[in-house]
């Protein structure tokens, strides 16, 4: 199966695909041996729940994630 192919599937047809072969059967398969990656901590605030629908709404008219775009305003405002 050509790899364009295999970066269309969804995640059920990947799973059902993958179900009735043997991954070692692709000649490009390579064992992941060593995977790196920094997590980063976040803090959480609060806030009131008519000014977070404000945001949700903001967000929903740019198609942006909330915590998107709370955060590129909160970076706008301190650097």
């Amino acid at each position: 199966m050509k790899k364009s192919k295999l970066k269309s599937m969804s995640i059920s047809e990947a799973s059902d695909f993958f179900d009735g072969r043997d991954i070692f059967e692709f000649e490009d398969v390579k064992e992941v041996t060593d995977i790196e990656f920094k997590l980063q901590r976040k803090k959480y605030v609060g806030l009131d729940m008519g000014l977070f629908k404000k945001i949700q709404n903001k967000a929903k008219k740019l198609h942006k994630n909330e915590d998107a775009l709370i955060q590129e305003w909160l970076l706008e405002k301190v650097g």
